[in-house]
């Protein structure tokens, strides 16, 4: 089902079918009187008598053909209470198979700036599909017609909505491709053609790479017939030539586990390992299509952790593009080999005014904090709070875990700089980021989220059917637009 949105220049036209007006818990039903004929207000007036206004959707039918739809608005209301009531909408279109709606912008009695904005967000970003590999597709189009003179969307407001939902779509489009199509060599190509937005983008392959001495990430995809690259997307939005903020991301197209291998069961799963690096890809589409202005740099390592006869082996040593040395204990703790090479050279390439990586890093954050929240761990508690407010505000929400130097001692080796995993156990989420930590050589502001129980959805979400989520593309578009433009 394809939703397409339109404004229609209609006033308040009282005559219309699958009508939408908002109300709040507390309204005096005179108050629709000037939306509604005479039938519809009698009639619905009287089973108002018998409803429940605290529910978030109630809709009656008139005359057996036409349905007016009233829909709360609760006191308090915030910004993600919005999107959510937009969401729970597209649920019940969904169902309901009717393919014209009209709502009535005038109805709206809020202070928040683009209330219609905020609540047709959450229907459009509960409305993605990934469907592109079914043979039978639902074709179906349903017009959601914006009536009324009040609480117009201006073009720039409209273009933000926009490039937020293309970004999160993208986002989600990558995570959902199956291995065999979503290769790092596809990858590389697909993010090369963002280039029509303004990024400017730049693909190191395994000769560069080498060359760079980038060990760990390419020993990561060494057993792949696929390529491995660093990917590298500059945003320059500022007027004046500022240091650019980092995100960088894991890109780990399939992970097998390598010779440390993963259970068979839920082994399809790991075709959403590189969701970091989708949330960054998906977040610079959106930096680029809403012109922020800002200046942005995305940063993402793309392998295959296969098994073959030139895999890597629980054992090897590699030196890293900083000069630390790294005993891989696991082959399937790989994320952070890629994250260390892609955080440190994207520190001394741009300088930036601080560095956030995300990745699917660890099973042990899920059982941490579930589905609920994504783990952050940061050298910087200025980073760390601005986070977690803009966390807060779209409702993707963050936990700060701890890192401290006593954790290091779990990963010092004998035989290298230090190992790739803490091989007694415990402590597998803040041990790994302790890991990363040491690839931050300068101190520049850094935080890491763990999104490995939030970048996808057996069940779905709020503003999500099901599958990927593009979690982090609105968390830091939304960090960007409380601090840095």
């Amino acid at each position: 089902m394809t939703i397409q949105i339109n404004y229609k220049n209609l006033g308040s036209k009282k005559d219309l079918t699958n009508l939408v007006l908002f109300v709040d818990e507390n309204f005096n039903i005179n108050s629709l009187k000037k939306h509604l004929s005479n039938v519809e207000f009698s009639y619905i007036s009287d089973l108002l008598k018998n409803s429940d206004l605290k529910k978030d959707l109630l809709f009656f039918e008139v005359n057996s053909k036409k349905i007016v739809f009233l829909v709360s608005i609760k006191k308090g209301v915030k910004i993600s209470d919005i999107e959510n009531l937009g969401a729970k909408f597209h649920n019940y279109i969904n169902y309901d198979k009717k393919k014209e709606y009209f709502i009535n912008s005038d109805t709206v009695n809020s202070k928040i700036k683009n209330f219609i904005g905020y609540f047709l967000h959450g229907l459009k970003l509960k409305s993605y599909e990934f469907n592109i590999y079914k043979s039978k597709k639902n074709k179906n189009i349903v017009s959601i017609n914006v009536i009324g003179n009040k609480n117009k969307i201006s073009t720039q407001d409209h273009l933000r909505f926009k490039a937020l939902e293309e970004g999160s779509f993208f986002a989600r489009d990558l995570v959902s491709e199956p291995g065999n199509i979503l290769h790092p060599d596809e990858y590389a190509k697909r993010i090369n053609k963002l280039k029509k937005f303004g990024l400017k983008i730049n693909i190191y392959d395994e000769k560069k790479l080498k060359k760079l001495g980038m060990n760990a990430l390419l020993g990561v995809g060494q057993g792949s017939i696929r390529g491995s690259y660093l990917v590298t997307m500059e945003w320059n939005g500022a007027k004046d030539n500022s240091n650019p903020l980092a995100f960088v991301g894991k890109g780990v197209c399939f992970d097998t586990g390598g010779y440390s291998l993963k259970p068979a069961k839920f082994m399809e799963d790991m075709t959403y390992d590189m969701a970091g690096s989708a949330t960054v890809v998906g977040l610079m589409k959106n930096l680029a299509l809403r012109k922020a202005k800002i200046n942005a740099v995305g940063v993402v390592g793309l392998v295959e952790n296969m098994v073959s006869g030139n895999a890597q082996r629980p054992g090897d040593i590699v030196k890293s593009y900083s000069g630390k040395t790294i005993e891989v204990l696991n082959t399937d703790a790989e994320g952070r080999l890629v994250l260390a090479d892609a955080l440190t050279f994207t520190e001394k390439k741009f300088k930036p005014k601080f560095m956030i990586d995300l990745a699917t890093l660890t099973g042990a954050i899920i059982v941490s904090l579930g589905s609920e929240y994504a783990g952050l761990f940061s050298n910087n508690d200025k980073l760390s709070k601005q986070l977690l407010e803009a966390g807060d505000k779209v409702e993707e929400k963050l936990w700060r875990m701890p890192l401290h130097k006593n954790f290091d001692k779990l990963i010092d080796s004998k035989n290298a700089d230090m190992q790739n995993i803490n091989y007694v156990g415990g402590a597998g989420s803040t041990t790994a980021a302790q890991f990363l930590q040491r690839f931050i050589l300068n101190k520049t502001p850094w935080a890491h989220l763990d999104i490995a129980g939030m970048a996808f959805s057996k069940y779905g979400g709020a503003l999500n059917s099901g599958g990927a989520t593009s979690y982090g593309v609105r968390l830091l578009n939304q960090l960007i637009e409380d601090n840095y433009e």
